[in-house]
């Protein structure tokens, strides 16, 4: 009897995830969901729309000034969300 050595759950749940093609949306929702804890609620109350496509970060924002402001840190925002989710999702973030 051939016997393999265990995986833990999250390990299984990740290898199915990975084979049904699911695991990539997923981590996309992941980004999309850390965006408050990461760049904070005062950024947050004047984000109005947040999704992923071609592995960029796409993001609404109210405040033509605040967009201003975060543009220079465009990359650094996508290096802090990708640590935060520990996967590299995005390479940029889009601030419109």
């Amino acid at each position: 009897m051939l016997r393999k050595k265990p995986l833990t759950l999250g390990d299984a749940l990740m290898r199915f995830l990975r084979s049904e093609g699911l695991e990539t949306p997923l981590m996309e929702y992941r980004i999309v969901q850390a965006w408050e804890a990461v760049m904070g609620k005062a950024v947050s109350k004047y984000t109005s729309e947040l999704y992923v496509r071609n592995g960029i970060l796409h993001v609404r924002l109210k405040s033509p000034a605040l967009r201003q402001n975060l543009l220079m840190m465009h990359r650094e925002m996508a290096r802090k969300l990708n640590e935060h989710v520990g996967s590299q999702v995005i390479t940029d973030v889009s601030l419109t």
